[in-house]
């Protein structure tokens, strides 16, 4: 617990007996209790960043992770884009426009989530053929897609 001021406010933990300096190589602590802002915090930047390029997908449209990775700045964290996805609260977010890099649903194949995804991009009209979309488009950023196609 931090100690208290003379003046009754609460003091930085690594703050050296109250003095107003932190003894070397302690970090500050927040005494709020409250997350940091997305502006101090580089992992809630690549959150948001993550979150804002999936929101971005047009209906009827899909994105591969590592797709929606490198489109918010963040090239070969596909499983970052996972883990937020799968922290997300959020029940506006069309995540169910995000899939595998193969065009696959990446739940196990019969769960709820994977019919709840099927139903989704079916309903926008993407076509899904045994939880794999049909028509899975390439990254612009894939010299070898771009030259020899799908394969």
């Amino acid at each position: 617990m931090a100690a208290r001021r003379t003046d009754g406010s609460l003091a930085d933990p690594g703050d050296r007996a109250g003095t107003g300096r932190r003894a070397a190589g302690q970090p500050r602590a927040r005494v709020t209790g409250a997350p940091p802002p997305a502006g101090d915090d580089p992992a809630a930047q690549a959150r948001e960043r993550i979150l804002a390029v999936i929101r971005a997908i047009p209906r009827g449209q899909v994105m591969g992770y590592g797709q929606v990775a490198a489109r918010a700045g963040l090239p070969g964290r596909a499983r970052l884009t996972a883990r937020v996805l799968g922290q997300n609260e959020d029940p506006d977010l069309p995540w169910h426009r995000v899939l595998r890099s193969d065009g696959r649903i990446a739940m196990p194949e019969g769960s709820r989530g994977w019919r709840e995804q099927t139903q989704r991009l079916r309903a926008e009209g993407v076509a899904v053929e045994r939880g794999r979309v049909k028509h899975m488009p390439r990254s612009a950023d894939d010299l070898d897609a771009a030259l020899w196609g799908p394969g």
